[in-house]
């Protein structure tokens, strides 16, 4: 076995990999109690219509894409994965973030907008939402970008 190239890296004592440690998962947990509790509500209080366009679940996968790309760009850059950004990330970017969107949602309602005799709706829906949320992510990662940049400018 050769020596690790990487001393000066801390050592975990846990080597089970992340998704395999009961903290982790709990804070994965959590997050996800509250980013389920969001999307249900969204989902009630703006139900889709046979034939319609899915508003409820285009919102939370274009807010939760454009959260998660200010969460995770914030978390990068003030430092390694560990500790209390570890915990942050796994509660919000895996909990909530990944809780709130639904790819199963958006993929169903594609499927039913289609058998509803939508097929145009259907296609400009699974299209507009993949580039919403990828330009979400993006602006997400350029906002925290800008912020961060202004905060380093600043200090």
């Amino acid at each position: 076995m050769s020596p690790d190239p990487h001393g000066e890296l801390p050592v975990d004592p846990d080597t089970r990999p992340l998704h395999f440690r009961g903290h982790a998962l709990l804070w994965v947990f959590a997050g996800g109690l509250l980013g389920t509790g969001a999307r249900y509500w969204a989902e009630e209080a703006f139900p889709a219509s046979e034939g319609h366009w899915p508003w409820a679940t285009f919102a939370v996968n274009v807010i939760g894409a454009f959260v998660l790309g200010v969460l995770l760009e914030l978390l990068a850059r003030l430092g390694r994965d560990e500790g209390w950004r570890q915990r942050v990330r796994l509660f919000g970017g895996t909990g909530i973030c990944g809780a709130l969107t639904t790819y199963s949602a958006f993929a169903l309602e594609v499927a039913e907008l289609s058998r509803a005799s939508a097929v145009l709706t259907a296609m400009a829906y699974a299209l507009v939402s993949v580039v919403a949320g990828i330009g979400a992510a993006w602006c997400g990662i350029a906002c925290a970008s800008a912020v961060d940049g202004r905060r380093g400018a600043g200090a």
